[in-house]
């Protein structure tokens, strides 16, 4: 199966909406490879910060994602030989990431990997431009959306629960300006792809949201070989 052949579930969608664990449960579902794209990019912000490159210096921040040491096992994230799972999910570090991927030459550095992920029998891709950038040819694109109150809500519990001190008030305005610098950035904005399929999580489970992700997936199937999938 050439690479263009092996069929892509692409997942975008601002943060805490909820794009991660859909897209890994639709994965393990269907048996697919899975890509957090958000990963790499956190991974970057991370190897930036420790450098202490400020997030202006967009060549050196390239050359930084052109040779990251990245290793990914099961639900952990290495770099250079160290566990930084837990490090990547720092806010500082988030907002780190928005603001690199507005980098010309950060995108472009990334670019190569996240398609060398396309193995297969097939990948499950998130992040905000996997759509409309990454794989412009995936066999089904779905933009998970939900309000910001509910996205803060979600990424306080997860904060809480991880014994993390956070402020629901601050978290909903860092996904507020988040999403205006998502939005605007000139290369690849956070938009919907033209051909994606709008799914709104607000008052849906992870379950039913990863629910209708798979019977979009398998009628997407069906219809492209004129039979049920």
């Amino acid at each position: 199966m050439s690479g263009a052949a092996v069929p892509v579930v692409a997942i975008d969608g601002p943060s805490a909406s909820g794009k991660g664990t859909v897209a890994r449960r639709v994965a393990a579902a269907l048996g697919f490879h899975y890509l957090e794209s958000g990963a790499l990019y956190r991974l970057v912000a991370l190897a930036s910060l420790r450098a202490g490159l400020g997030a202006q210096r967009e060549a050196e921040i390239a050359a930084l994602a052109a040779a990251l040491a990245a290793e990914f096992l099961d639900e952990r994230t290495l770099l250079s030989g160290e566990d930084v799972t837990e490090a990547l999910r720092d806010e500082e570090c988030g907002n780190r990431a928005s603001e690199i991927a507005r980098l010309p030459a950060v995108r472009e550095a990334l670019l190569a990997r996240q398609r060398a992920f396309r193995r297969p029998p097939g990948l499950v891709a998130e992040g905000r431009d996997m759509g409309t950038v990454v794989f412009p040819d995936a066999l089904l694109k779905v933009f998970l959306t939900a309000s910001v109150a509910v996205r803060a809500e979600r990424r306080y519990k997860q904060l809480i629960d991880k014994g993390i001190r956070a402020n629901l008030a601050a978290l909903s305005r860092d996904l507020e300006d988040r999403d205006a610098r998502d939005a605007a950035r000139s290369v690849a904005p956070l938009r919907p792809a033209a051909d994606a399929v709008l799914l709104d999580t607000t008052a849906l489970t992870i379950e039913e949201a990863v629910a209708q992700v798979l019977a979009l997936y398998r009628r997407r199937v069906g219809e492209r070989t004129g039979g049920i999938a």
